[in-house]
């Protein structure tokens, strides 16, 4: 990124492609990196590409995130070619997790429910691609995303709104923990937290109207709304 915004400042001083690699190889600072990330034309954050797996969200997270289609490529385990007789696992919703075990039962007890159909679809010798169609949505699953640091940032301040189902907002709230270690000035939260972080809501009057601080990381996040994933809550049987 640092490379591409130089090279359009300095193309009168390349002359061969040694001066090419001179300039690419130059070193540079966190601060560098800051400012050019935060600059409102983002062309220069699209020469690289980050890809990340998920292992574990639920088929409905997936329906979701593939909503974003700009610069954003995805490869999802598929129920056409998988066969799940025996292996499935289902994603707990945060808000069933926290209830009472009845619920936590009552949940469970509909996607084994689901599963049951599937398996008995497969022995009539229905192919698991139909036989897909009676799975729960809570099926784990397994996707890769690859995008652009641009895209990242727009997917995770969109994400991790609290306007967004739970499952939604940690797993991306996840991903923003690791790629804020992968490059802490890069995906700083004044450049890569909710929209209400950086600047404004953009709810209108969807709005959750409970504006989350813009000092706040992914970290501080997950533990200020999802206790029970961080150690700081406990389970109401």
């Amino acid at each position: 990124m640092v490379f591409a915004a130089r090279l359009t400042q300095r193309g009168h001083k390349i002359a061969t492609m040694d001066d090419l690699l001179a300039l690419y190889e130059k070193s540079f600072n966190d601060d560098t990196v800051a400012a050019i990330g935060s600059l409102p034309h983002p062309t220069v954050q699209k020469f690289a590409v980050i890809t990340v797996a998920v292992v574990g969200a639920s088929r409905r997270f997936l329906a979701q995130v593939t909503r974003h289609q700009n610069e954003v490529k995805f490869m999802s385990a598929s129920l056409q070619y998988s066969n799940y007789t025996g292996q499935a696992d289902f994603a707990v919703p945060y808000e069933v997790l926290a209830a009472p075990a009845p619920v936590r039962e009552l949940y469970l007890k509909s996607c084994h429910e689901g599963m049951d159909c599937y398996e008995k679809l497969c022995g009539a010798g229905v192919g698991h691609d139909a036989a897909g169609y009676a799975t729960p949505q809570g099926l784990r699953n397994v996707l890769l995303i690859s995008a652009t640091p641009y895209q990242w940032k727009h997917i995770i301040g969109q994400r991790v709104c609290r306007r967004n189902t739970d499952e939604t907002r940690i797993v991306l709230l996840k991903i923003w923990q690791e790629l804020y270690r992968l490059s802490p000035s890069l995906f700083a939260p004044q450049l890569t937290g909710a929209f209400c972080q950086r600047d404004r809501c953009l709810e209108g009057k969807m709005s959750c109207t409970r504006k989350l601080d813009g000092s706040m990381g992914p970290g501080d996040i997950l533990e200020a709304d999802y206790p029970l994933l961080t150690g700081g809550g406990a389970h109401e049987d």
